[in-house]
């Protein structure tokens, strides 16, 4: 009797032991896909060489682009005119259209870069990075004189559109940035807040590209794909974290 009343308790737990928790089956799935989102960003900048970049027009990176304590780093102690000697602007190898970009920036007390999207790397047509891509602007805004003018602060699209609100730390400190260009509208987050939204190529990006300083430079801001820069203004800044996805 005591036998034959054992027998379907232990069918009962080895029906449950075999039987997986629906619970545990969820989260693991949730976990899966959260690691799965973040592993689709891959590094731009590996925190220990230059690889995957290039100066504007090069072959290799300016020696005054340094890595240092896992930035990429450029040292202005060898300054020549307005650009770091042996420096310039440096570009990535990849060309990128629909993406999320994300990186960290600090600036030297009364500094300017800048991060400038869809550059073609072609300098016998485009000297300049700028001459084809537009720029967020990276900026000491209590100290340099590019400050005072609309549209030149930090978080800007520069000489476009203003950042608003302004989140931008001060020179010194770092700052956590995010460009999302997806099928034609671009969004940029400065330290965890919208701080620009526009669409790209329409008729009112023609109308704002002709009322700037750009207005004059054939190809500007038409370029649905290109390379990213991170420029050399003169002064010492620090990039690090530089992570991209394709969407």
């Amino acid at each position: 009797m005591v036998f034959q009343k054992i027998l379907p308790l232990l069918a009962i737990g080895a029906f449950c032991a075999c039987t997986p928790s629906p619970t545990k089956t969820a989260m693991d799935n949730n976990q899966s896909a959260g690691s799965s989102a973040q592993a689709s960003f891959r590094p731009l900048f590996d925190g220990k060489t230059t690889k995957g970049w290039h100066t504007y027009g090069q072959a290799t990176v300016g020696r005054a682009w340094v890595v240092d304590n896992g930035t990429l780093h450029l040292n202005t102690a060898n300054k020549k005119n307005w650009q770091k000697g042996d420096g310039g602007d440096i570009v990535t190898e990849e060309s990128f259209d629909n993406f999320h970009l994300k990186l960290e920036w600090k600036i030297a007390p009364k500094g300017n870069s800048g991060i400038i999207l869809f550059v073609q790397d072609e300098p016998a047509k485009y000297p300049n990075t700028w001459n084809t891509g537009p720029e967020v602007q990276v900026l000491d805004n209590e100290g340099h004189p590019d400050a005072k003018i609309h549209k030149h602060r930090a978080g800007d699209l520069y000489d476009l559109i203003a950042s608003n609100p302004e989140t931008v730390k001060p020179a010194g400190q770092w700052n956590q940035v995010e460009i999302i260009s997806s099928k034609g509208q671009l969004e940029i987050r400065q330290n965890g807040k919208k701080v620009v939204t526009t669409t790209l190529w329409d008729d009112n990006w023609k109308e704002m590209v002709a009322g700037s300083k750009f207005k004059n430079m054939a190809g500007f801001g038409t370029f649905k794909s290109g390379k990213i820069a991170l420029q050399d203004h003169g002064d010492d800044v620090w990039y690090r974290n530089i992570m991209i996805k394709r969407l």
